[in-house]
């Protein structure tokens, strides 16, 4: 059964030209794939007028709350004492937006409550991606 969480969370994304502009975004969380966070972007935040999914894991987003966390393509740190910022790096450029801590720890909790950190079944997660991986063999 695919239980979800899902909540809807203004952000700012932040322009080439230090402009904030207000954008909405879904975080969702499912219990079929316990380790990771998806984050929605609408196509009109988009770079190419699509909607966009990045997919994370949530242990960064617990860590990016607290302290700078992540390498590479996502990047979370906190950004004074009421926001965190959460950098995004694709071959097609960057996006850097600025959220409500609180509101992103509000659907952090509520990923908690369905799974619990260190609940977590990996090994479905992994054999789910091995069959993807060698096409269901």
């Amino acid at each position: 059964m695919d239980i979800t969480v899902a909540q809807l969370a203004q952000a700012r994304l932040i322009t080439a030209e230090d402009q904030e502009v207000p954008v909405s975004v879904t975080l969702r969380y499912t219990a079929d794939d316990p380790l990771a966070v998806f984050l929605d972007f609408p196509a009109e935040a988009a770079l190419h007028g699509e909607e966009v999914t990045w997919t994370f894991a949530r242990a960064l987003l617990d860590q990016g709350l607290r302290a700078p966390a992540g390498h590479g393509d996502v990047q979370i740190w906190p950004y004074g004492r009421t926001r965190t910022v959460l950098e995004f790096h694709s071959p097609h450029g960057m996006a850097l937006l600025l959220f409500p801590a609180a509101a992103l720890r509000r659907f952090l909790v509520r990923t908690y409550e369905l799974v619990a950190c260190g609940q977590e079944d990996v090994a479905q997660v992994v054999e789910r991606g091995l069959s993807s991986l060698f096409g269901g063999v």
